[in-house]
């Protein structure tokens, strides 16, 4: 058996110009890149009703809404990421890749649901702005909300079907029944 081959070097620069030329879409994670796996139609739907509430609430504010095809940076920990949704407020912003955000919703699959809670929130929270990360399941109708409070510290709170929350870091009251509008749990 011969020596292991070597991992090219792939710089921050280096995955832009090389993502910017792919069809599909992957993330840069301190400096490795992986491939992004597909996703079932609830999860495209319930990403759909937030993005819809979140631009129709911002509209003509500072803020910005953004779904999937667009790249948010973790500078502290040389990462680059595809969240399902997220809001910012930096000005002035990059056109291919924003560095901050208000508040940032993953929207659960099996496949990465321990990562997207684990490490990825970890790395999330290096961002300065972030005020609260939005995390939904696909399997039932159900989300967490973390929120940033004093001391760097987040607090957690679930909320269920027929119950209603506010998303504070933009001050837009939905219901869990809104978020999941048209979405079939019986579908395989």
């Amino acid at each position: 058996m011969g020596p292991a081959a070597e991992k090219p070097a792939f710089t921050r620069n280096d995955f832009i110009a090389w993502e910017n030329e792919q069809t599909d879409r992957h993330e840069f994670v301190e400096g490795e890149v992986f491939a992004m796996t597909g996703v079932r139609d609830s999860h495209n739907v319930i990403a759909q009703n937030l993005t819809f509430a979140l631009r129709h609430h911002l509209k003509g504010s500072p803020c910005k809404t953004y779904m999937a095809d667009v790249k948010l940076e973790v500078v502290t920990v040389n990462s680059i990421f595809y969240p399902d949704v997220f809001v910012t407020c930096e000005s002035p912003s990059d056109p291919l890749v924003k560095r901050d955000a208000t508040l940032i919703i993953e929207v659960l699959s099996p496949s990465t649901e321990a990562y997207d809670r684990g490490r990825k929130f970890a790395f999330y929270r290096q961002l300065p702005g972030l005020q609260e990360y939005l995390l939904i399941s696909t399997d039932e109708p159900r989300l967490d909300i973390y929120r940033r409070a004093e001391g760097d510290s987040w607090l957690l709170r679930s909320y269920l079907p027929g119950e209603s929350f506010t998303l504070s870091s933009i001050d837009l009251p939905l219901t869990v029944d809104a978020v999941f509008e048209d979405v079939d749990f019986n579908a395989v």
